[in-house]
């Protein structure tokens, strides 16, 4: 089955090379690990040998060098052939912030070390309990003292904290009743775990119906060195908002592959299983959801090059960003939808991988952000409509 888009796919090889990697990683392998509540250390170790989680690191640190685009084609292939890029796609959103705002001294202490797979930068610490995606009333805080700042506070889906060596943190460096906009005051930090894990820092699991490795942060008087915040004091807000647009972005690609890994499933499965002496797939209550997801992935697909050739231009991709991910979440779904319904009672079946896959999908109907932000945000700075309360 053919899902290129119309025009040359500029990435068909390095597709192809991904999927000769992830074709060392069936099913069986990702079941192992859904079940022991795993971490793929393996395929992240594969991926980052083979230079893929380096992508977008320029050539002179040791990285690929390539554009958003490749690292799409990079994540949506590895969900396209069964695998999950849950485990690593941070380290490649995350490095838009370090490579825009990071300082030289930065760049040459990290990206080298994490282009070689010696540093992984997975942990993203943003979201806490009590603010979720209202990113500018987070209540975690950083006091400069001297030569070093005091991080006090909670951070909570934090998914790969435990297998991170470095996390990118925003926290408020002023307070929010002392700034003339609520999106001042926030600066970001590069934080070694290495160093302060039991020393301030305490990472503590949490348990849910997919394997993504997701966490609660706490920070008791943990110390970072100033030479650590990255970019000026108080900007960190827009410093991020780089990193969330091309997650927005990555995510999407995910979904889309996703949604082309449950559409092939649902076709092969159309075409063999046999029932009242014909295939299920010659009705057209079989046929008629695969048809429209595929369509719904197909536009979708079209969103998210749109929103990278934005990016990629320096661009503000925050519409086409935020409808990518919308749009692609939303068809990987209903691709998934189909699958089951598709399968019937095999659909829940372990070893078909679908109800792995179906719960691994639907979390991006919330995560990074949920549908009716992504609406509302369009509502408001897309077509000009009243802000919402």
């Amino acid at each position: 089955m053919d899902h290129t888009l119309l025009r040359d796919d500029a990435w068909a090889d390095l597709r192809g090379e991904v999927a000769k990697l992830c074709a060392q990683f069936p099913g069986e392998y990702w079941r192992k690990l859904d079940a022991e509540r795993g971490y793929p250390t393996e395929f992240v170790r594969a991926l980052t040998e083979a230079g893929y989680l380096a992508a977008l690191i320029p050539e002179e640190y040791g990285g690929a060098g390539l554009p958003l685009s490749g690292a799409v084609a990079i994540l949506e292939e590895i969900h396209r052939q069964g695998c999950n890029g849950a485990a690593c796609h941070a380290q490649m959103y995350i490095m838009g912030t370090i490579l825009r705002h990071g300082s030289p001294e930065q760049k040459r202490t990290y990206l080298p070390e994490i282009a070689a797979g010696r540093l992984r930068l997975q942990a993203f610490g943003v979201t806490e309990p009590t603010s979720g995606s209202d990113t500018t009333s987070l209540r975690t805080t950083a006091r400069r003292e001297g030569d070093r700042y005091i991080v006090n506070g909670q951070k909570v889906w934090t998914s790969r904290a435990e297998h991170s060596d470095l996390m990118l943190l925003l926290a408020r460096t002023t307070p929010r009743d002392r700034v003339a906009k609520k999106t001042e005051g926030l600066s970001t930090f590069i934080v070694d775990m290495r160093a302060v894990r039991g020393k301030g820092l305490t990472i503590r699991p949490i348990r849910t119906m997919m394997n993504h490795n997701s966490c609660e942060v706490f920070f008791d008087n943990m110390e970072i060195p100033a030479e650590n915040l990255v970019g000026e004091e108080g900007k960190g807000f827009r410093y991020i908002l780089d990193g969330m647009n091309a997650e927005r972005i990555l995510i999407a690609a995910e979904c889309i592959g996703d949604a082309k890994w449950f559409t092939e499933k649902s076709v092969a499965y159309a075409k063999e299983r046999h029932v009242f002496g014909r295939p299920i797939g010659q009705n057209q209550g079989v046929q008629f959801p695969i048809a429209r997801a595929y369509a719904q992935w197909r536009a979708a697909e079209l969103m998210v090059r749109a929103a990278c050739e934005k990016f990629e231009a320096g661009l503000n991709c925050g519409a086409e960003a935020n409808m990518a991910k919308m749009l692609a979440a939303e068809a990987s779904w209903a691709a998934a939808e189909a699958c089951v319904q598709t399968h019937g009672g095999f659909g829940f079946a372990e070893e078909y991988d679908i109800e792995r896959k179906f719960r691994e999908t639907r979390l991006y109907q919330i995560a990074p952000i949920s549908t009716n932000l992504v609406l509302s945000y369009i509502a408001e700075h897309v077509l000009g409509m009243p802000r919402s309360y």
